[in-house]
């Protein structure tokens, strides 16, 4: 609201040096209304001019406590005016009818700090409501977050309880992984299982993305993969890997879910020494070490989960003597260097052939200070926020010592 809307209080003597006072107030078209004292005045008065003359000493507090007042005298010593002034008004002026421009600048400037103030002490005073409810919102959010955290750690030890025992020899084909998860649950997986005497299964996963949703995947992977391990016969070894990632490829497209996956999918043949595979999209690709040689084991296939339809390759490759077959989640390219992506397959490869042991590599990677043991893992998560993306290595080695 502009000052020439506003209601200006003249408190002065009655008579004609009141009227003349209003007069000259009210020459800009501010509404005047003169009274004989703060009482008299109505609801809704932006501002009072008040006369020394007018104002008992006592009273000069309770009306600056009431109205922003200007406070006017006839002359400089006017022992009211310092009482006024000490009282805390907000201005004065000697002589307002010789000053009435003065006057009325001094009554819009004054409404106008009056107003700011005000807008001032209703901010502070939303700010404040505000404060009270983020501390409030704040201390919930801290509520449900520890909840959410319990929840994520508690899932993330039962996902552990799923993976395979490690170390294991079967067959005298050796297993052995090492799992990070950057959040409280993962989404890389891994399984290995004797299916009898001659064969042994094993697949190594990385669900897109990570955190709960992706952890779902790698349960449902886990439950399916135990069902049609228990419905294989045994016969026709070399196309079992590539059902089961058509099969999981319409499993999870009918879940509709968004949720992908890369694969890859091996059965291992102790009798022939000779791996059967098929692959989604794995990358970086297995790396077969043998003879002081290493190689990636050729092929490609689409990821699971993404099309309908998709044919998964069958494929296979002998298994030397002395063998050691790795498989990395693609996170661990995140920790290699290289501006591109083949300069760090490149260079897996070169730290792969160095390496003897899962220690090894995760020494030459920069990784031995995360925890190795599963359970610490599980119960100190999100113990690798660190960490780029979960981060898997899987290492199978044989059969130097071939034991049933």
């Amino acid at each position: 609201m502009s000052s020439a809307k506003q209601l200006i209080g003249v408190i002065d003597v009655p008579g004609p040096e009141r009227d003349a006072l209003a007069q000259t107030i009210a020459r800009d078209g501010l509404a005047v209304y003169a009274a004989d004292g703060v009482e008299e005045l109505p609801p809704g008065t932006a501002l009072i001019v008040a006369h020394a003359r007018a104002v008992s000493h006592g009273d000069w507090e309770r009306l600056a406590a009431s109205v922003p007042t200007l406070v006017v005298s006839d002359e400089r010593q006017d022992a009211e005016l310092l009482r006024a002034v000490d009282a805390g008004l907000v201005d004065y002026i000697i002589d307002p009818l010789r000053h009435g421009p003065l006057l009325r600048r001094m009554i819009g400037k004054a409404i106008e700090v009056h107003r700011l103030a005000a807008e001032r002490e209703r901010d502070r005073e939303r700010l404040a409501h505000l404060n009270e409810n983020l501390e409030e919102l704040n201390e919930s959010l801290e509520t449900h977050l520890a909840m959410l955290r319990l929840d994520q750690q508690a899932g993330g030890q039962i996902q552990r309880k799923l993976l395979p025992p490690r170390p294991q020899s079967v067959g005298g084909v050796t297993f052995d992984y090492w799992l990070a998860p950057s959040l409280y649950l993962s989404g890389d997986f891994l399984d290995f299982q004797r299916f009898d005497e001659r064969y042994s299964l094993f697949y190594f996963a990385d669900v897109s993305g990570h955190g709960a949703s992706s952890a779902f995947v790698t349960v449902l992977l886990k439950y399916l993969s135990n069902r049609w391990q228990q419905e294989w016969d045994g016969r026709h070894p070399e196309r079992l890997a590539a059902r089961w990632l058509a099969a999981l490829n319409r499993e999870l497209l009918d879940a509709g879910i968004g949720k992908h996956a890369t694969l890859f999918v091996g059965v291992i043949d102790h009798q022939r020494r000779y791996l059967h595979y098929s692959l989604g999209a794995q990358l970086p690709m297995p790396l077969l070490v043998a003879e002081g040689e290493v190689q990636a084991l050729p092929g490609e296939g689409m990821p699971v989960g993404l099309f309908p339809d998709v044919d998964y390759p069958s494929l296979g490759c002998p298994l030397p003597a002395e063998f050691g077959l790795w498989l990395c989640s693609d996170g661990i390219l995140e920790c290699l260097p290289g501006d591109t992506l083949d300069g760090r397959l490149k260079e897996l490869e070169r730290r792969v052939l160095a390496s003897e042991t899962l220690e090894d590599l995760r020494g030459s990677l920069a990784l031995e200070h995360l925890a190795d043991d599963d359970e610490v893992v599980a119960q100190s998560a999100p113990g690798h926020e660190e960490l780029p993306d979960d981060l898997t290595i899987m290492k199978l080695s044989g059969f130097g010592n071939d034991k049933p």
